[in-house]
């Protein structure tokens, strides 16, 4: 595994890539944060793609990522975080749309949960799903790198309208 230190508004993002792709991007602070294990290679040549996509979004011109992902999870899991990527750029859906969207209308703890462990946040926007009232809920990155994320997407995504 290699990894790197993405700077962005919301701190610095720690990423992480196999040869298949991006395995997991932690934000600075809340109950994901990560550090590099003992076992990773420090390596900030192999993330320009990561890194310019990133600055791209952090700088309003990007609303979709074109990555090569390779996050680890279950097969449940894999299919929410897919489920993810359909919400639109500056807009919401609830948990229970998410389970309704996956095909599983009554699994709605178990699409909180694998929201809580997506491993690729931002690019994988688990950000983008809240209460079903549209209250912000539990965040790996913390409430307040929620609330500017999902402010960042609301202030850009009038500029994508065609």
């Amino acid at each position: 595994m290699r990894y790197t230190y993405l700077p962005s508004p919301i701190g610095d993002l720690l990423a992480v890539r196999d040869d298949e792709g991006l395995t997991g991007l932690y934000l600075p602070s809340g109950t994901s944060a990560v550090s590099p294990r003992p076992d990773w290679t420090r390596d900030d040549t192999a993330f320009d793609d990561v890194r310019t996509q990133l600055e791209e979004y952090f700088a309003g011109d990007r609303r979709e990522f074109d990555l090569p992902l390779h996050p680890t999870g279950t097969p449940f899991q894999q299919r929410v975080w897919r489920a993810l990527c359909g919400i639109p750029f500056g807009e919401t859906a609830s948990y229970s749309e998410t389970a309704i969207a996956i095909g599983t209308p009554t699994a709605v703890r178990a699409v909180g949960h694998a929201n809580g462990q997506n491993p690729i946040p931002i690019i994988v926007p688990c950000h983008r799903v809240v209460g079903a009232n549209g209250s912000l809920t539990g965040y790996g990155g913390g409430l307040d790198a929620k609330r500017w994320l999902l402010s960042h997407e609301a202030a850009h995504a009038g500029l994508f309208a065609t």
